[in-house]
């Protein structure tokens, strides 16, 4: 199967993947929870090269992860938001992040911390069990596949 045909498989991650699955998108949709909002915050933010950003930028607008608003007519000029759509990809970020300064923060700890503002916190992402809110364990967890129609 090639890459450009992930979307077809019978997976949440593989569809998943097929519009989030490249570093460069992940890296401006979490730009875009940082605030960026215009094409140079993403490209200076990033440190993607301008085709990149422009390209990417592109297909999350596509796949309706962002929307593209105008902020200026003369010259005609853009800005980027999250959709709802690319607000529900939050958890997957904050995962990744916990993820990353778990297992690759040098040392030094997290580079960015995070702090909710109902309870002044700081916090960092838990996956838990929507039902009694236990963290959830792949060794507790049973899966039960849909059969194809």
């Amino acid at each position: 199967m090639r890459w450009s045909e992930i979307d077809q498989q019978t997976c949440s991650v593989a569809r998943a993947l097929s519009e989030i699955g490249d570093r460069w998108t992940l890296l401006l949709i979490r730009d875009a929870f940082l605030r960026a909002r215009r094409f140079d915050d993403f490209v200076e933010r990033s440190g993607a090269a301008r085709n990149v950003v422009a390209n990417r930028l592109e297909k999350l607008v596509a796949s309706g992860i962002l929307e593209r608003r105008a902020y200026q007519t003369r010259p005609e000029r853009h800005e980027y938001r999250l959709t709802e759509k690319g607000r529900d990809l939050y958890p997957v970020i904050m995962t990744l992040v916990a993820w990353g300064d778990r297992w690759h923060d040098d040392g030094a700890g997290p580079p960015v911390r995070h702090q909710h503002r109902g309870c002044g916190k700081r916090m960092h992402a838990v996956v838990a069990c929507s039902e009694c809110r236990e963290a959830l364990d792949p060794r507790e967890t049973r899966v039960t596949v849909r059969k194809e129609r």
